[in-house]
């Protein structure tokens, strides 16, 4: 991969329960002046997801409110610090107040994360391919913070027609040296770059990438693969 190419797809669609994301994702794209080729991948916003989804709920504005829908939203509480809580999704996501999202939406209301991803993107891919006879990758994103490092950035929340990690365990550095740990998070790396184009407030909730590795691509893997065991996790 010496390229890579990557194009905000802009919709002025406000997106609601039941809405045909995928017709609205090809209209973009027929907007762009874009059709679709083998092994390019599209990446959706989690909150236009989420909106097609019904995984819309009432909120009335009060701190009190928006913790009753974050822990509602929680397994486990890892960290309180005033409204903000660290939290343990269902999905098994470590993140900020669970996901649970006040911007971008209709006064009255926050918005949730999908239900399960990784299945939403496999609908999607699927669909696609159904209406475009192209077989393409789906990636559905979404804004996390990171431990040690400040900013946020965008990350995988699901995946279909992507390895979303490349295992180098096995091979060897340039030097010879055999590398023993490394996996790379590649569908994590797509989504923080396609989110230096999905700018928040330019109705830009799709993306679509060109020029990725063909070994990238293949059925089988799923986001919550990147999900770290909590055996093997330091901070849980």
């Amino acid at each position: 991969m010496s390229e890579l190419r990557l194009l905000a797809l802009a919709s002025k669609v406000q997106v609601g329960r039941g809405d045909d994301l995928v017709a609205i994702l090809l209209d973009a794209l027929n907007d762009a002046g874009e059709g679709l080729s083998h092994h390019d991948l599209l990446v959706v916003t989690s909150k236009v997801v989420s909106k097609s989804e019904g995984q819309v709920v009432d909120f009335d504005g009060t701190e009190d409110h928006k913790v009753a829908l974050v822990e509602q939203e929680s397994v486990r509480v890892l960290r309180r610090r005033g409204g903000l809580r660290i939290t343990e999704t269902r999905h098994g996501f470590i993140n900020a107040n669970a996901g649970v999202d006040l911007s971008n939406t209709e006064d009255g209301t926050a918005v949730l994360l999908p239900k399960n991803p990784d299945q939403s993107a496999r609908r999607l891919r699927a669909e696609i391919a159904r209406r475009t006879n192209v077989e393409v990758a789906v990636l559905i994103t979404d804004t996390f913070g990171r431990v040690w490092r400040q900013g946020v950035t965008d990350v995988a929340l699901g995946s279909a027609g992507l390895r979303p990690l490349l295992d180098l365990r096995g091979t060897f550095d340039a030097n010879g040296r055999l590398l023993e740990a490394t996996e790379v998070a590649i569908a994590d790396e797509i989504a923080g770059a396609a989110n230096l184009v999905l700018h928040k407030a330019a109705g830009t909730p799709f993306a679509l990438v060109r020029g990725l590795d063909e070994s990238f691509f293949g059925p089988g893997s799923i986001a919550e693969d990147i999900v770290r065991a909590k055996n093997d996790d330091l901070f849980r």
